[in-house]
């Protein structure tokens, strides 16, 4: 119920054109504001800092239902930065992110390469040497690193910046940062594969070409077959990830999630400008909003070459470990 609840304040505030106009400079405060006035950020915060506690897969639908809706903000890690602060810990107003890396300059700088949403975010959180870092992104230069309409950038601390910035007081697991921002974005996608595949398919059925629909030709059902395939595959590997019972995603889930939601996402955007043909990547048409953002989120915190690379590396770690034993004990991760 509160799904559909979040989602009629997507379709109110997040419609096509206001995300247009948010990836054109325009101003984000009202849409930001509906967002969070309605209390969904707090959804698995702790119960006794007011928030309603809900777990990893309680919490799916609605990571999945941004993506659905192409959501221009930060809102995913806002939820997400409720269960990575410290106990007592205020969440800081504004717009926060998540940085893939953080690495310290020899001059004592801090530079973050190739940030979600890094040219509008007003804090940045970052692990970096053990502990992690809520930085303020209005210290930081900022270098636009996305394609047209991306809020990615490329986030530097000059080192009086750097050095006035001090980690959070609770040590977290190492890779905790990591596998959230590889899950959160695997929930992103399934939610833009799944919305892509939906308009593919209505296209193909309402487009006729020679007296008949075109989704009635073999060959366009055989690509929409394939791709059907891979969104439900996508789906099944990010349910995975978000597992019951938990407030943090565990690394591997995380991995292969990521990896097989990137993996899909080059298939379903090309699929779905194959059978759409011109129109799709027109301004005007709200499919080029979904596709630019299946291939923006399939690089965000690693591309699916990245992620295999640390499934198999796990794999090769576990010697005389059958690939079904494998996998069967990830969410024991």
């Amino acid at each position: 119920m509160f799904t559909e609840a979040f989602e009629d304040i997507l379709r109110g505030h997040c419609t096509g054109a206001q995300v247009r106009a948010i990836e054109a400079g325009g101003p984000h405060d009202a849409m930001w504001e509906a967002i969070a006035g309605s209390g969904f950020l707090d959804l698995m915060a702790p119960e006794d800092a007011s928030g309603a506690g809900l777990d990893l897969a309680g919490a799916l639908p609605i990571f999945t239902a941004l993506g659905a809706h192409a959501v221009p903000l930060p809102v995913g890690q806002a939820i997400a930065l409720r269960t990575l602060l410290p106990a007592g810990q205020a969440v800081p107003p504004g717009l926060p992110t998540f940085a893939p890396a953080l690495r310290r300059e020899s001059d004592g700088a801090f530079t973050a390469p190739r940030v979600p949403h890094g040219t509008q975010a007003d804090h940045v959180l970052a692990e970096h040497d053990g502990a992690l870092w809520l930085l303020d992104a209005h210290a930081a230069q900022r270098r636009p690193a996305g394609i047209h309409g991306e809020a990615t950038a490329d986030l530097h601390w000059p080192a009086a910046a750097a050095s006035a910035a001090r980690p959070l007081p609770q040590a977290v697991p190492p890779g905790r940062l990591a596998a959230w921002g590889a899950a959160l974005h695997a929930a992103l996608l399934a939610g833009a594969l799944q919305r892509s595949f939906e308009m593919t398919l209505q296209y193909g059925n309402d487009r006729v070409q020679f007296g008949k629909s075109i989704g009635k030709f073999q060959a366009v059902q055989h690509q929409l077959a394939v791709m059907a395939e891979h969104v439900a595959a996508a789906r099944m590997a990010v349910a995975g990830a978000f597992a019951a019972g938990r407030s943090g995603p565990a690394m591997l889930p995380a991995a292969i999630a990521k990896a097989r939601t990137s993996e899909a996402a080059t298939v379903a955007a090309t699929t779905a400008h194959a059978v759409h043909g011109a129109i799709g990547i027109t301004e005007e048409y709200d499919l080029q909003l979904f596709t630019r953002r299946l291939h923006t989120w399939r690089l965000a915190h690693g591309s699916e070459a990245h992620w295999h690379r640390v499934v198999g590396q796990a794999l090769l770690d576990a010697p005389g470990t059958p690939a079904g034993d494998f996998v069967r004990g990830l969410q024991a991760a």
